[in-house]
């Protein structure tokens, strides 16, 4: 049977080593922090086949003791890793895989055996420790290990990244102690959580890898499922989509980082107002409008990406890069820059690493449930399907009566049909896998040709408020770029009427479609 390892990584300035090591927050310890050198070695074969399989494999010598470790990586949301974990001593620095005779270790082993394996990269570090029971009014049985890490991790070419952070791993107790303790630490010194294992920093270190953007992770609910863990998976899993692209949108390389944190951003705002009604007003208010906050300050960026991209590239192409446009681009490139380090700015502020916190622990602690006791709250432990159906019939009615009379709306209720239709479409990928393949995705085709047209709409409107923030940036002399701008929304304005006859075809198809979660499930 595997121990359940969870635990919180917060990553700090290595010039603040000392200040965490003596925190006041730390005066709970039952013992004084003891201090050790881990000398570890981590192995996989030549093409990384346990990596591939979510299995970290190493030997760690501790003080004239080797100790092997198999840990199988499970879903991480808010920087806390809960992940199986299989220890025993073995003869040397070589890993022995005849001591793991646990059914799920080798399960996940599968076919490798010890003549495949090499080292792979190897971690170097001095650790101060020390055990916390019952600390900051938590119950007695609640005990933290905290580490303070300094040292490096080292690929076999030479190439080092050093390595500075405190470790919180709970050993008994609630998950919310860990968040209750990292919280007190950000009053220390400024500190990021990091949301990747040593391991998957090693491993990033060998293949030469940089963080790239990745999209939300597919959701698997089940007619099984209670309401609360159908929200916990869902928050979850748009927590996750969230801070694995914190590092590419810092990159500032690829727009896609950007994108998609933004767009998890957006699906973990849709989430809460989904179960808005479950949980207590001021927690809904706390994290919507933190999360709102954060989606704001990388709008900006988002947006100029959309603008060079989408709406100006074409038109430079089409007009040969003629002197108008050529000057644009250098300007909406400025102020790209410009958003861009507000972005980043958010991104690394201590209010963003306060609501990885904040949300992670309302998370791993289910606090929803700190309320009196309600019809309402009571749907939480019903059956998901009771909940999905209802919730999807709501926003699909709201979606309908914000587009009746479709071809006579004025902009800003095209903008908030716009809305409306991507709520209802975040909470159809939420239950997708509730309900019948088929049905759900005809139903999400027509929604998303709806979704894309609008959103054409939007992005002009957009490229207008732009061009308004570059006048309110520029010099007041400075004037062929807004000829240009001029040309950008006229050249688009046209396209916008000839998409019209488009839009009025593709909301009456949405609108005659068949609500998938009135059919019976397929599953």
């Amino acid at each position: 049977m595997a121990n359940q390892e969870i635990e919180l990584k917060l990553r700090i300035d290595p010039q603040h080593l000392a200040r965490f090591r003596n925190a006041s927050a730390f005066a709970d310890s039952t013992k004084r922090a003891t201090t050790q050198s881990l000398e570890s070695i981590y192995y996989d074969t030549e093409d990384f086949v346990l990596r591939q399989r979510g299995v970290t494999l190493r030997v760690r010598k501790k003080g004239k003791s080797f100790i092997q470790t198999l840990k199988i990586a499970n879903e991480h949301a808010g920087g806390v890793f809960s992940r199986g974990e299989w220890e025993c001593e073995v003869a040397g620095a070589l890993p022995d895989l005849s001591t793991i005779d646990d059914a799920e270790a080798l399960e996940h082993l599968g076919v490798v055996s010890a003549d495949d394996l090499k080292p792979i990269f190897a971690s170097h570090i001095k650790r101060s420790v020390r055990l916390l029971n019952g600390a900051d009014g938590q119950p007695g049985d609640t005990a933290i290990e905290v580490a303070v890490d300094q040292g490096e991790i080292r690929a076999s070419d030479g190439t080092v990244l050093p390595i500075a952070e405190v470790e919180l791993e709970l050993k008994s107790g609630a998950p919310q102690a860990l968040f209750d303790l990292a919280l007190k630490l950000t009053e220390v010194a400024p500190v990021r959580v990091e949301t990747r294992t040593k391991a998957e920093r090693g491993y990033a270190l060998v293949a030469g890898e940089a963080q790239s953007a990745v999209k939300a992770r597919k959701l698997e609910l089940t007619p099984e499922h209670t309401a609360e863990q159908a929200l916990a998976s869902i928050m979850r899993n748009c927590l996750s989509h969230a801070v694995l692209n914190e590092a590419a949108a810092l990159k500032g390389e690829d727009a896609e980082g950007i994108h998609q944190m933004r767009v998890a951003l957006r699906r973990l705002r849709s989430a809460l107002g989904l179960f808005r009604d479950l949980m207590p007003a001021d927690q809904y208010d706390f994290l919507s409008g933190e999360v709102k906050w954060l989606a704001g300050e990388l709008g900006h960026a988002r947006n100029w990406d959309v603008f060079l991209a989408d709406l100006l590239a074409p038109v430079e192409e089409a007009l040969g890069g003629d002197e108008p446009t050529k000057a644009l681009h250098c300007t909406a490139l400025a102020s790209r820059t410009r958003a861009y380090e507000q972005a980043h700015a958010a991104i690394l502020s201590p209010r963003y690493t306060v609501l990885l916190l904040r949300l992670g622990g309302w998370l791993e602690s289910r606090s929803w449930r700190q309320q009196p006791l309600s019809e309402e709250a009571a749907r939480l432990f019903a059956p998901v399907r009771e909940l999905s159906d209802g919730l999807l019939a709501k926003r699909h009615r709201k979606a309908r009566k914000r587009g009746a009379g479709f071809a006579d709306l004025a902009p800003a209720e095209r903008h908030q049909l716009r809305i409306a239709l991507k709520k209802l479409r975040y909470a159809a990928e939420f239950f997708r896998s509730l309900y019948g393949d088929k049905e759900v995705a005809r139903y999400l085709k027509r929604l998303s040709a709806l979704q894309d047209d609008l959103g054409h709409l939007n992005d002009v409107a957009t490229a207008e408020m732009l061009m308004g923030r570059l006048a309110g940036e520029s010099a007041e002399g400075e004037s062929l770029w807004r000829i240009g701008g001029g040309m950008v929304i006229g050249w688009h304005a046209r396209g916008v009427t000839q998409l019209e006859p488009c839009l009025v075809r593709d909301w009456h198809k949405f609108a005659k479609a068949t609500p998938f979660w009135s059919k019976p499930s397929n599953r």
